[in-house]
């Protein structure tokens, strides 16, 4: 099984876009999701929120923090809900180790970017991850505008 992101997946239930503008991501890894009941049915709903979220390693396993499901209204009375909780990445012992290299050794970090199904299961797509600085965001910037005045221009010919 590859580490790898295949492109035969079905259309994203979250997207953290905001981590393409504050990261520049290097590797993608996907993982799969440790859920309770009441959290596959609001993703089947598509009520989850990636962008504040974040992947932490802690005793040698990964755990995804920050992120937001949203209950559904009709979530059991029995269940208690918690939209925030930390939540369990499953991942292969060969990733988890190189993550914990990259993060530990190298100043990396693991951003979530984006959730979505796979085969019936919830699978998350993270990037490791290293920081931009202001002038790396405004020279992206710079260089979306000047492509998107190049389009512009060959479109008009």
């Amino acid at each position: 099984m590859s580490s790898k992101k295949s492109d035969s997946h079905s259309p994203a239930i979250a997207q953290n876009r905001k981590a393409w503008h504050d990261y520049f991501i290097e590797e993608k890894f996907e993982a799969g999701l440790a859920l309770t009941g009441w959290e596959v049915k609001s993703l089947r709903a598509g009520r989850a929120q990636l962008k504040e979220g974040y992947v932490v390693i802690e005793h040698n396993e990964a755990f995804l923090v920050g992120t937001h499901f949203s209950p559904l209204p009709s979530t059991s009375t029995h269940v208690q809900a918690n939209p925030a909780r930390t939540r369990k990445l499953l991942l292969h012992r060969a990733e988890l180790n190189k993550l914990i290299g990259a993060t530990e050794r190298k100043g990396y970090t693991l951003v979530p970017l984006q959730l979505y199904w796979k085969h019936g299961r919830a699978k998350l797509e993270i990037g490791l991850a290293k920081g931009k600085r202001a002038h790396d965001k405004r020279a992206d910037i710079k260089k979306r505008e000047s492509d998107r005045e190049m389009r512009r221009v060959l479109k008009s010919r």
